[in-house]
């Protein structure tokens, strides 16, 4: 994709949230040149991928095949006390089709938050996870069992929900006629680089064309942090730096303070 259709992308979805009364966090606003700026402080949306998350799944064609979305919270099966939960808010478009696809781990509500209706194909995996298997599709929509035949389908109205669990393929678009979605996702912690099972084997990121600058970064083009000095390096650059007179007068006044003369002791 084009950093310009990126960008011009990200740009109607700042301005689709803020039609719907949907805030995002601070950090949803932050330039490149901010990032830059951005020490340790902010390695927890670095290292959880939040933020604008924009892909084509490597159809070189977003509008049919695609998906737009912001995390605003993730956390990290490798960190210790991290998040156990993670929250998107996804634009769904017209016909826009987030490909066949299941998770090995996380379990997710899929909510819809209005505009025009979810619609979302279902399959079981086979046992081998290649394809899409023959067997009836239990889940739960708001709280209630479904029972939906082999690659059925459930559509969502705004307000309405469905759980997907592990290992279930599903794939999913917006109605066309009805309006573009805005659509919710409650999960446990997610991780898009491990545990994403695709039917076929599309690009998760864009491929990115640089021919402009980029408004916004995508969660995985975040900078590191730079490097901050230890305290005590900068300690023994500072004493490297002063003279050597002064460091034998500090040397002095330390041992005079520590060892002084006892009681009788006669000066030199």
């Amino acid at each position: 994709m084009k950093r310009s259709e990126i960008n011009a992308f990200i740009r109607e979805a700042e301005a689709f949230y803020r039609d719907r009364r949907v805030s995002l966090p601070p950090f949803a606003s932050w330039t490149p040149e901010d990032w830059r700026s951005k020490g340790p402080e902010a390695d927890e949306i670095r290292t959880n991928n939040l933020g604008w998350d924009l892909t084509d799944f490597g159809s070189g064609d977003f509008l049919s095949v695609g998906l737009l979305l912001f995390t605003a919270r993730n956390g990290n099966v490798d960190i210790e006390g991290s998040k156990t939960y993670a929250e998107k808010v996804m634009i769904v478009r017209e016909a826009q089709v987030t490909p066949w696809h299941f998770h090995w781990l996380k379990t997710e509500d899929i909510v819809n938050r209005g505009g025009g209706r979810l619609v979302i194909d279902l399959a079981n995996a086979t046992e081998d996870e290649t394809a899409l298997a023959d067997t009836e599709v239990k889940v739960s929509t708001d709280g209630v069992v479904r029972r939906v035949p082999a690659r059925g389908r459930v559509t969502l109205m705004p307000g309405e929900s469905i759980t997907l669990t592990p290992y279930l393929y599903h794939s999913f678009w917006g109605e066309p006629g009805a309006g573009t979605v805005l659509v919710g996702e409650v999960s446990s912690v997610n991780n898009d680089a491990t545990d994403n099972r695709f039917l076929e084997a599309p690009g998760r990121f864009p491929d990115v064309e640089e021919d402009e600058p980029p408004y916004r970064l995508l969660c995985n083009e975040y900078p590191e942090a730079p490097r901050q000095p230890r305290a005590c390096h900068r300690r023994e650059q500072e004493h490297e730096r002063a003279p050597r007179d002064s460091r034998a007068v500090r040397h002095t006044l330390h041992v005079g303070r520590r060892g002084g003369r006892g009681k009788g002791e006669a000066a030199d």
